[in-house]
């Protein structure tokens, strides 16, 4: 059931979509993080200002509120964000866990403002040698010591 605060939180990811656009941080999305019914953290698009390719909204806001919260995890948080989120930023979201995520324009919204992300998803479906990225496995063996010991860790933080 979508409430009254649900509007008013998806109304400031839109806001902020608009914040980062007008300032030419980078393109037009916003996101809002919420615990129990306040705002933790705010973020918008900042990859053209920050040159920094990672930057997106809801990336920004996830790694505001896990400093707010002093946790790697977003439980019991909700997302709010002014479009559907990309793959990378879906990787990032379920990688922190929230309860749920609310959003405004679909991924055809922004495809249709030069936002397209289809090529991505295609990308994921490719045998890693068909990729039009190069991948190369080089000393996968001398990577996979680390691995073992991180296996047989004791006190490890496993998330």
């Amino acid at each position: 059931m979508i409430t009254e605060k649900d509007k008013q939180f998806i109304k400031r990811a839109i806001e902020l979509s608009e914040k980062g656009m007008n300032n030419n941080a980078g393109g037009p999305f916003g996101a809002v993080i919420v615990k129990n019914g306040e705002i933790i953290a705010e973020g918008f698009n900042q990859v053209t200002s920050s040159n920094d390719p990672t930057a997106h909204a809801e990336v920004v806001a996830i790694r505001k509120a896990c400093e707010n919260l002093g946790s790697f995890q977003l439980d019991d948080c909700i997302i709010y964000t002014s479009c559907e989120p990309c793959p990378m930023c879906l990787g990032a979201i379920y990688w922190a866990r929230p309860k749920a995520v609310y959003y405004a324009c679909t991924k055809e919204d922004a495809a249709e403002i030069g936002f397209d992300d289809h090529f991505i998803y295609d990308e994921i479906e490719k045998n890693i040698k068909n990729r039009n990225v190069k991948f190369i496995n080089l000393d996968r063996e001398e990577g996979r010591k680390v691995f073992k010991k991180w296996g047989a860790k004791e006190g490890r933080i496993d998330y």
